[in-house]
């Protein structure tokens, strides 16, 4: 990986050196790293936050015992809602919102470091969209069809006319009368209600 590419908006070289190293055993098969913004406050800081964007996910990056561990927390891009970011005397703030509505952010970055940050969080913004919109439209398209989707690609199909209980046919041939009592049976065991007793009685007799 090119450390160059990293260092157009005056990056401090040993802070995105440092983070590479640790960044790339991250990394997922075919993802890799497109933009790092360093935090760059007033004071001395040695082991400066770094925000790193991926073609996949947002990254924030928080070095920890001065320097010898890191604290990683990433996000995915189709689980972010929205960046922004804020301009002040000393530099820009990096606010991230997920869908689930919980808010990361870095303060003390370069103006022209966030301004690129929130760029490429914009553009990748508007592609997450349509990909959520198709999420959106696959469930309410399951749900509209009676289906319960498993694992978001399989639906089950649930078939009530398969669970009702069978009512006994009766065979027409058979006796009237014997058939009267059969009905009469199951009307006093409640399968049949006693308006389907006097509809199927009255249908026997005006055969008989």
């Amino acid at each position: 990986m090119n450390l160059k590419q990293f260092l157009n908006e005056e990056q401090d070289p040993k802070a995105v050196e440092k983070l590479l190293e640790r960044i790339n055993s991250l990394l997922t098969s075919q993802e890799y790293v497109e933009y790092i913004a360093v935090q760059k406050k007033p004071a001395l800081n040695l082991s400066p936050d770094c925000i790193a964007l991926t073609n996949r996910r947002i990254i924030f990056c928080r070095p920890k015992n001065f320097g010898f561990s890191m604290d990683f927390q990433d996000y995915s891009w189709v689980d972010v809602a929205d960046c922004h970011i804020k301009e002040g005397i000393l530099g820009s703030t990096f606010t991230m919102r997920t869908v689930s509505n919980f808010s990361n952010m870095m303060d003390y970055l370069p103006k022209s470091q966030a301004r690129k940050l929130y760029q490429f969080a914009q553009e990748i913004e508007e592609q997450m969209r349509g990909v959520r919109r198709e999420k959106d439209l696959e469930v309410r398209r399951a749900s509209a069809g009676g289906g319960v989707t498993v694992n978001n690609t399989t639906p089950i199909i649930a078939h009530p006319l398969q669970t009702q209980q069978a009512k006994p046919q009766l065979i027409e041939s058979e006796d009237p009368f014997a058939v009267l009592q059969k009905l009469k049976s199951l009307v006093e065991s409640g399968i049949i209600s006693p308006e389907e007793f006097e509809n199927k009685k009255n249908g026997i007799l005006s055969r008989v």
